[in-house]
């Protein structure tokens, strides 16, 4: 019996004293998974999660502060999975952004050239120098906003490419439109 209590003693001794300090491997473990999710870009493409993990870990130092390290230790391993989830989150959110632009990039570059041609048959077809001249500069406003958008691109930063391509594939179909009107205006006049 008295084994068993001396057991017993030994097993509450080390998990008091497991309790009785901080908790500082898991709570460096959980900032090194906050810097490898602001690495991958969680501070952008996951805030929330990554937002909870950076507050998991300051109530985690909280925690300590207070000398409650059980509850420092479970706001630390918190914190831990939450950056791992941003950075996931991240690298998932990123991707599909990213293959978006690129989707919106080749179609706006057809329909760049579709509405360049429809300019170059348009100057034959001699619709009012009005109408062209509108055209020509929606689509120099266009070709800013891809060229924007491309920058962004160049620099990673697909979050602010996104914005820039937004509404242009309508614009430039707005100017094919214009130029298709003004080319059928234009032949009904010479018959």
């Amino acid at each position: 019996m008295c084994r068993s209590r001396t057991k017993a003693l030994l097993l509450a001794a080390l998990f008091v004293a497991a309790c009785g300090s901080p908790p500082h491997k898991e709570m460096d473990q959980a900032q090194g998974a906050i810097d490898a999710a602001r690495a991958a870009g969680a501070d952008r493409y996951a805030t929330t999660e990554f937002e909870a993990a950076t507050a998991s870990l300051t109530q985690a130092n909280d925690a300590v502060a207070q000398r409650d390290y059980r509850l420092a230790l479970n706001h630390a391993l918190e914190s831990r999975d939450h950056a791992q989830n941003a950075a996931r989150e991240a690298a998932d959110t990123r991707a599909r952004i990213r293959g978006e632009v690129e989707r919106s990039m080749a179609e706006v570059a057809g329909l760049l050239a579709q509405a360049n041609g429809a300019i170059a048959a348009a100057e034959k077809a001699r619709i009012p120098r009005r109408t062209l001249t509108e055209a020509r500069e929606a689509l120099a406003e266009v070709n800013s906003d891809v060229q924007e958008a491309g920058a962004a691109m160049k620099a990673d930063d697909y979050m602010a490419a996104q914005p820039s391509m937004a509404g242009i594939k309508e614009r430039i179909e707005k100017v094919i439109a214009s130029l298709d009107a003004a080319m059928t205006q234009s032949s009904r006049r010479r018959r």
